[in-house]
């Protein structure tokens, strides 16, 4: 645990880490240009991360990308934010645009996070959808129906390391968003649809019109 905590500690690797938080991957130069470091210095952070099995490295050609080595990191590095938000001595800085729309709107490695996350969450409780509690969730009868009529391809059975509906704490909202199979299921099939849009160089998402709508039509949320 101690030699986890000191990697993440780092600035640099914490900004690093941080930034392929939406699942995607990255190359060196791309997260040398958002930790503000030199390649160099870059190269030399995300091998520690290697080798530390916090990250994974891919090859494409001549081309290397670095994204994490599985959603359990990201699931950590989620709590981490967490705890710093709701635990942690409050910092005096001013909000930004960027700091709103992530607020708003964000992917959680691959589900849906921030104040449309837990939304969402609450829509699905709401209706008896699904149960939810500290410990996990799971979907209702009438839940299943709903998801299938909606078109998200959730299946409890494929794949056994994810969990199937979990609860994650939300740094920004201090609530539940949905996590696991379920969440991964939703998330995708909002994309889909062309609810939501990545944003360039962010994990915040925009909620298009058609996702305003849809969201309203279909889950009774007013965002």
């Amino acid at each position: 645990m101690a030699g986890v905590a000191a990697l993440v500690g780092d600035p640099t690797r914490a900004n690093m880490l941080a930034a392929l938080m939406d699942g995607h991957a990255l190359t060196a130069t791309e997260l040398a240009l958002g930790a503000r470091v030199s390649p160099q210095t870059a190269s030399g952070h995300l091998a520690k991360l290697v080798d530390a099995r916090l990250l994974t490295v891919l090859q494409q050609g001549r081309h290397r990308y670095h994204r994490l080595i599985s959603p359990l990191v990201g699931r950590m590095l989620e709590g981490i934010m967490a705890v710093a938000a709701i635990e942690a001595p409050p910092r005096h800085r001013s909000r930004s645009a960027r700091d709103d729309a992530i607020c708003f709107a964000r992917t959680c490695y691959d589900h849906l996070a921030g104040k449309l996350g837990v939304a969402l969450a609450d829509a699905l409780v709401a209706r008896e959808l699904i149960r939810l509690d500290d410990d996990g969730g799971e979907v209702t009868p009438a839940g299943r129906a709903f998801l299938a009529e909606f078109g998200a391809e959730i299946d409890p059975t494929r794949n056994r390391r994810s969990a199937f509906c979990r609860p994650c704490l939300d740094w920004s909202e201090r609530r539940w968003h949905l996590a696991g199979s379920l969440g991964v299921g939703l998330a995708r099939r909002c994309f889909a649809l062309g609810w939501l849009e990545r944003r360039p160089d962010s994990r915040a998402v925009i909620v298009t019109p058609p996702g305003r709508a849809g969201f309203t039509e279909r889950f009774g949320m007013v965002l």
